[in-house]
């Protein structure tokens, strides 16, 4: 009821057909689903504050600012990631929309763009990176399906690709085009686990860059598996993982230099998988550090599929012939990572045009990944599996809706059938006579 200066009881208001509806709806439901939260906010519980707090510090990242700190920032950019923002402008006024929710994301002011555009080229891109690999290292257990070891677990793939840039910001490959300008390109290097599909090892350079640069960066338990292309062909690299005690496996050139030491014999089952030949051999010229001879195997594969012979080389003595060539063929996975993080995150147009920016947009559309896949794997825990681009658009779709994540991609119909936004509050109405 309401009451107006004088004292005086007024009249009590009557609730709307809608209203009573709603109400009705939700004691007939008694739906577990509601958490109070949207969608959004609960991935972003997957990120301490603190951790943003302690790394914002490490990297000093908050001097200087008053408002604008590096968790809102950061939320920005995952919003712009989730939904596919193509222009500042774009993503203050998505932003703007959300002004009733900004308290439950941790968010008391929303920026302008001048503001986001000034942080992106000032705030450090290393700080992003490490939020990546820190939540990585985190949520680990939570990406795989158990604890058992399997040799997919210790199967690593190692490509790169790139990202083409309508500016020359960051220098691209190839002859300039009919206008007499390059197009812009960044690069990136990644290595990725067979099981969990997130890069563990990531550094992004100008497109002009040679894919051996992330070599010697790669750093893996005794006893991995390396996949990677005929782009890293660097001998001296590949007899240091050999004594690393790492195996790896690639396609062979076919201009390199060797010299066959032993012919093992292939038996009448392996030829009907499609082994050719298998051979020891000593790979290289030995002309330079790089083609130094190393002791490896060569293995000649027919695929009946494809329709083609493929030479691969490896030091991995231990595994059959057929499994070398399966092992090669996973290193399609990373081919169709790449294709996922380009089709369901904004990496076509980018929100600034400093390779700060680039980098910042790009590490905050590999946290969005791996946000996304965190859920993914608690739903297939729960015996619901999604594939990766349909529970991406589900996700851009209901971003503000308030429903249980993990219920929600279990059922979906069922945690939406009695669904409603959280009650309004009423406010006192008092009579000025």
């Amino acid at each position: 009821m309401g009451i107006n200066l004088k004292g005086k009881i007024a009249l009590p208001f009557k609730l709307c057909s809608f209203e009573l509806r709603h109400q009705k709806l939700e004691a007939m439901s008694k739906s577990n689903f509601f958490t109070g939260q949207p969608i959004f906010t609960q991935l972003l519980k997957f990120i301490p504050k603190d951790l943003i707090k302690r790394l914002s510090k490490k990297h000093k990242t908050d001097y200087y600012y008053k408002k604008f700190d590096s968790y809102h920032h950061l939320i920005v950019m995952l919003f712009a990631s989730f939904q596919k923002c193509n222009s500042l402008r774009e993503l203050i006024s998505g932003m703007l929309v959300w002004q009733n929710k900004l308290l439950h994301l941790g968010v008391k002011h929303y920026p302008c763009r001048s503001t986001l555009a000034d942080a992106n080229g000032a705030r450090t891109h290393e700080f992003f990176e490490e939020v990546y690999f820190s939540l990585l290292k985190l949520h680990k257990n939570k990406l795989l399906p158990d604890s058992r070891l399997k040799k997919e677990d210790r199967l690593y793939i190692m490509d790169s690709s790139t990202f083409e840039l309508f500016s020359d910001v960051m220098l691209g490959v190839g002859a300039n085009s009919k206008n007499g300008k390059r197009k812009g390109g960044v690069k990136a290097h990644m290595m990725i686990n067979a099981v969990h599909l997130l890069p563990e090892i990531c550094y992004f350079s100008n497109a002009r860059e040679n894919d051996r640069i992330i070599m010697d960066k790669i750093s893996l338990p005794v006893g991995s598996i390396l996949v990677f292309d005929k782009g890293y062909a660097k001998f001296s690299q590949w007899q240091q993982w050999t004594i690393d005690g790492l195996f790896w496996v690639t396609r062979m050139n076919k201009n390199a230099s060797y010299e066959v030491i032993q012919k093992m014999n292939v038996t009448e089952a392996q030829l009907k998988k499609g082994v050719i030949s298998d051979e020891y051999i000593l790979l290289g010229r030995g002309t330079t550090p790089s083609t130094e001879k190393i002791s490896a195997r060569r293995i000649v594969y027919y695929d009946k599929s494809k329709n083609r012979i493929f030479t691969f080389v490896t030091n991995a003595e231990h595994l059959k012939p057929f499994s070398i060539a399966a092992l090669y063929k996973r290193r399609w996975l990373i081919e169709t990572n790449f294709k996922a993080i380009k089709q369901n995150f904004q990496l076509r147009y980018f929100l600034g045009d400093t390779p700060n920016a680039i980098k910042i947009q790009l590490w905050c559309a590999l946290i969005a990944d791996l946000l996304i896949r965190i859920v993914m794997n608690l739903a297939h825990k729960k015996k619901k599996n999604w594939a990766f681009s349909n529970l991406c658009g589900l996700i851009r779709m209901h971003l503000a809706t308030y429903v249980n994540i993990i219920a929600f991609l279990i059922s979906p119909v069922k945690s939406l059938r009695y669904y409603a936004p959280p009650k309004t509050q009423f406010e006192l109405q008092f009579d000025s006579t």
